[in-house]
């Protein structure tokens, strides 16, 4: 796979972090987050392929989430902070699962680990959408999973925009392997309570019940971790909620 395409915001650059972001969104949402933590760490942010300016994912094998999976832990050199919004944060999860010695603190925003916490809800929306997209419906399947996960106005997405959203639905279906079953076994026996940094799961208040569920799950593993929940927020508190964001991380970034 080629490069990814990586952002830099200004910041401590005796401190770097690595942020990774949702499906269906790209890197420039973590700058106000940056912005707000640049006395703390030097935040750098790849678009994962498909996103962004980074280049589209050519199929598997490997498959997409442990495509990507290597792609971000070839930009780790030295131990750093990791911070990853929801498929992101399966990632960073995965990432310092095999490798707890390059992470000094993890930071879980909407960790969407199904297999963590399998809920009837959930699954029956991921079926729709694999319904969806094995009839050719490509826009309605992202419609349909946005209007869960995206807090997102489909009508109101310019032709472009919905056209994308449609192509990168197929990632969110690639990645089911990972999330759904765990096929990466990140969540095999000792390998949560290897991570000895500090862990923080973040939470939107009104997130769909799934993920309060999962945060339990991963938090009753861990040994070391926080959890806060930020009100009026939902999935895509990053976006919606930096502020809140940024200084639940930063309390973090301390503790490490």
């Amino acid at each position: 796979m080629s490069a990814l395409h990586l952002r830099r915001w200004p910041g401590n650059e005796d401190r770097p972090a690595l942020a990774l972001h949702c499906m269906m969104g790209n890197a420039v949402y973590w700058g106000p987050i940056a912005q707000a933590l640049r006395d703390q760490v030097r935040i750098s942010a790849p678009d994962l392929p498909g996103h962004g300016q980074s280049p589209d994912w050519a199929g598997g094998p490997p498959d997409y989430h442990t495509a990507v999976t290597r792609a971000a832990a070839a930009l780790i050199d030295r131990p750093l902070d990791l911070i990853g919004h929801s498929m992101g944060a399966t990632v960073a999860l995965r990432i310092a699962v095999a490798a707890p010695e390059a992470v000094r603190s993890l930071t879980l925003i909407e960790p969407v680990l199904f297999a963590a916490a399998p809920e009837a809800q959930n699954d029956a929306l991921l079926e729709d959408v694999a319904a969806r997209l094995a009839a050719g419906e490509d826009a309605e399947a992202a419609r349909t999973f946005l209007g869960v996960w995206g807090g997102l106005d489909w009508q109101a997405q310019a032709p472009a925009t919905q056209a994308r959203l449609a192509r990168q639905i197929h990632l969110v279906q690639a990645s089911n392997e990972t999330l759904r079953d765990d096929a990466a076994h990140i969540l095999r026996p000792g390998g949560l309570e290897s991570i000895d940094a500090p862990v923080m799961i973040v939470l939107g208040q009104e997130s769909p019940p799934v993920i309060p569920a999962i945060a339990k799950a991963l938090a009753a593993r861990l040994p070391d971790v926080g959890r806060a929940s930020v009100p009026g927020a939902g999935h895509m508190l990053p976006i919606t909620h930096p502020r809140q964001v940024a200084e639940l991380i930063g309390l973090n970034l301390e503790r490490a």
